[in-house]
């Protein structure tokens, strides 16, 4: 068990889904501009 704040996961998981969100992000942009 790592020794974390909550505070420290919950900026962790934000980062993971920014960069989850970010590919879908730029394909819409890319079908968009098709």
């Amino acid at each position: 068990i790592f020794k974390v704040t909550r505070e420290r996961i919950r900026q962790i998981e934000a980062k993971a889904v920014r960069k989850l969100q970010a590919p879908a992000r730029s394909e819409e942009l890319s079908g968009f501009l098709d």
